[in-house]
Order: C-alpha cells, then sequence, then structure tokens
C-alpha cells in the first residue's frame, strides 16, 4: 500500500504532465486545472490505499475519464442552453439568440473567430507533423524538455544519455522545427 508520502510524491511528479495534457485536450487552462484537480482528488479519495506501482495507470485512466466527463458536461449543457432559447419570448420576425447576449472572455477559444480558429488548428497539426518527423532522439529530447517541462537533467535520466546530449538533441530538434515550419510559411 502506498504511504501517504509516496502519494504525494507521486502526485507532485505527475501534475505538471497530466495538466499539459488536459490543457491539449480541453484548450483552456483554468478548465485543466479542475479537471486535473478533481482527478487527484479521486484518485487520493478512492485509490490512496493501493500499492504505488497502481497509481501511475489508475491516475490515467482517473484523468481521461475526467476529461470525457467535461466534454459531457459540455453537450448536455448545449443541449440545455438550445432547450431554453426556443422557450425565450421573442418575435417571430425576430431572430433572438440569447448567446448573442453573452460576451466571451478576451482570449478564450470563444472571443476568436472562425478564421482564427482554423488558422490555428492547421498550424498546430502542421507542428504536430513536424514533431513527428524528427529522428527519435531529438523528439524524444525536445518533447520531454518543451511539452513535459523536464530539465536538462530529468531529461538525461530519462533518455539514457549525458545533459550535454540532451542539449545537443534540442537544439537541433529546434532548429529543424524552426526550419521546416518557415518553409511551410508558419512564422511563430
Amino acid at each position: 500500500m502506498a504511504s501517504g508520502k509516496e502519494l504525494a510524491d507521486f502526485l507532485a511528479g505527475v501534475e505538471r504532465r497530466a495538466f499539459k495534457q488536459a490543457q491539449y485536450a480541453v484548450r483552456d487552462a483554468d478548465t485543466a486545472l479542475d479537471i486535473v484537480q478533481d482527478a487527484m482528488m479521486k484518485l487520493s479519495e478512492k485509490y490512496g490505499d493501493r500499492p504505488a506501482a497502481e497509481l501511475p495507470p489508475l491516475f490515467t485512466r482517473i484523468l481521461q475519464n475526467a476529461t470525457y466527463d467535461f466534454f459531457r458536461r459540455q453537450k448536455v449543457r448545449s443541449t440545455w442552453v438550445t432547450l431554453f432559447s426556443a422557450l425565450s419570448p421573442h418575435n417571430e420576425d425576430d431572430n433572438f439568440d440569447p448567446l448573442e447576449t453573452l460576451e466571451a472572455m478576451p482570449g478564450s477559444q470563444s472571443a476568436e473567430s472562425a478564421a482564427d480558429h482554423v488558422e490555428r488548428s492547421q498550424v498546430i497539426a502542421i507542428i504536430e507533423e513536424e514533431v513527428a518527423r524528427l529522428p527519435t532522439r531529438q523528439r524524444e529530447a525536445f518533447l520531454a524538455r518543451y511539452w513535459e517541462e523536464m530539465d536538462v537533467a530529468e531529461t538525461a535520466a530519462l533518455m539514457g544519455c549525458s545533459e550535454g546530449s540532451v542539449k545537443t538533441h534540442c537544439s537541433r530538434a529546434t532548429h529543424s522545427l524552426a526550419r521546416a515550419l518557415r518553409a511551410r510559411g508558419i512564422t511563430l
């Protein structure tokens, strides 16, 4: 069985990756933080007495389910808003939409135009393609350092190489990505 310290250490070690994973899925930092916190609470409340070796797969599944639950709730909320808008008092000639009365928060996905949303989605897809084309070691170093926000020593331990090799792989990866993205007309 995992001790309180083992559980706390596990949660501290996984929080950044979990947050990035949730943020990538829902595209909103505040929502991602809520999802990760809910998943951590559920793990500690319901599965805190499990052996430490079982915590990573349990947490991964809980986080995935929490993300799916978020999307299910969004779908239900969307349905209710549609139903209530049909009941709102307005003239038949009037094209009243209660959602138009709400303002999107600046910087949120809702505030961006459809063209900006499509462009951002396309750029993300291109970046993912180019990252996938990197040589394996460069891709591993790049993702560990910049996606999972590991430091050089952690990345070196993960990859089983020296810190200098990690720096070299990261440098080559960033230069290759920049060159490939520029060739495709993307400047960041």
